[in-house]
């Protein structure tokens, strides 16, 4: 029997015999390629519909003696300010909002009428939590509605003095957005590739965990080794089938996506998803030089270890290691450089956010990403290998 008929039978033995699993199937083929994707439309749509509803719904604000201000409260209320007054000093619209009773209080402090009258600056006082996130949106809203009270007050003391007000803005910047739709779409779905990455490799772990610590558990894997059959044809068949379930967990992700994306609704919000079939197979195709990397990676974990529990716990970390570049890269806010491109998992991430800006990265980033991927890939299972050629494999 030559060594590629071997890796073939290999192959064909251990992809009969994951599928025949039905609940490893259940969760490597079905829950992740389906349950993350519909989570993640499902967030997107809950986040797409509370901003909606928060930009239509009037901010609320607590004012502490809103009879100072008369004029500021009139200006508040026609800027979409529900303003409801309080009898609140310092201390009580302090505790107020400590206690989340209100999200945010303005007291108007009793020297505020003479100020204002006298054209000096006329204090206000703001009480919020900065670290209520729900809240700080509409702060910001009412910090920008009092910015431009502020403003026009100032314009209008100027225009009083027969100055014109427009010596107020000395610099005007005109602002320019270059941005598409597909682009913009980008700031939401950046997690797309983080995704598509995981699960591509959720789909092979529990074949690569079986096809060695599992047998060797069993016994089954010292009678195949003993078989006239090199032991990197072996190799290859097992690494073979972990790939095939790789890719089939890998499509099913992106067609969910496809699918699922089609109604997030992010036009309202001025934004286009590219995500259509020619989108979704160059996904899969860029995808593609990471599958025996992941391989070989599950299959080295599977053979160091000695059991299939302890084969099990240190692939749950080891699936984390290839996305581990694409935490660097929202954190710190990379953008693809041809160095970067030969960072294996990094590169697919700027080849998938490119075709989803529909911005293309430039063919030798491609051509260095597959290179270096692949390179990757062929040194890992060289050292898989390595470790299927010693005796203490058996056990």
């Amino acid at each position: 029997m030559n060594s590629l008929h071997a890796a073939f039978v290999v192959f064909a033995k251990e992809f009969r015999e994951n599928l025949r699993e039905r609940r490893t199937v259940i969760t490597a083929l079905v829950l992740g390629p389906l349950l993350g994707p519909v989570l993640f439309s499902v967030l997107l749509n809950l986040q797409i519909h509370r901003s909606v509803a928060a930009g239509d719904a009037p901010v609320p604000l607590a004012v502490a003696h809103a009879e100072r201000a008369p004029n500021l409260i009139a200006y508040l209320t026609e800027s979409g300010v529900a303003v409801s007054p309080v009898p609140y000093d310092r201390g009580a619209a302090r505790a107020a909002v400590a206690a989340h009773r209100h999200a945010r209080v303005l007291l108007v402090p009793e020297g505020y009428p003479a100020a204002l009258a006298a054209g000096t600056p006329a204090p206000l006082e703001l009480y919020q939590d900065a670290s209520d996130a729900s809240a700080q949106a509409d702060t910001e809203h009412l910090r920008a509605v009092l910015a431009q009270y502020s403003g026009a007050l100032a314009r209008l003391r100027i225009l009083a003095r027969g100055v014109d007000p427009l010596v107020l803005s000395p610099v005007v910047v005109q602002d320019y957005d270059v941005s598409t739709p597909a682009s913009r779409s980008v700031l939401l779905l950046g997690v797309l590739s983080y995704l598509m990455l995981l699960t591509m490799l959720m789909g092979g772990v529990y074949l690569a965990i079986d096809a060695t610590a599992g047998e060797r558990e069993r016994g089954t894997l010292e009678s195949l080794l003993t078989l006239p059959v090199r032991r990197s044809a072996l190799l290859a068949g097992k690494m073979l089938a972990t790939c095939a379930y790789m890719v089939i967990s890998l499509v099913l992700t992106v067609l969910t996506f496809a699918v699922l994306l089609r109604f997030v609704g992010l036009e309202r919000f001025g934004m286009s998803i590219n995500f259509g079939p020619r989108v979704g197979a160059l996904v899969v195709l860029y995808c593609l030089p990471l599958v025996p990397v992941g391989a070989a990676l599950m299959t080295i974990v599977a053979a160091f270890t000695r059991t299939y529990r302890e084969a099990q716990s240190w692939l749950g970390l080891t699936i984390l290691l290839p996305t581990l570049p694409l935490v660097f890269a929202g954190t710190l806010g990379l953008r693809p450089t041809l160095p970067l491109m030969a960072v294996p998992s990094l590169s697919q991430h700027f080849l998938i956010t490119g075709l989803l800006r529909a911005e293309p990265l430039p063919l030798p980033y491609l051509a260095l990403s597959v290179g270096a991927t692949l390179a990757l890939a062929l040194i890992l299972s060289l050292a898989a290998a390595g470790l299927y050629r010693r005796e203490s494999l058996i056990g």
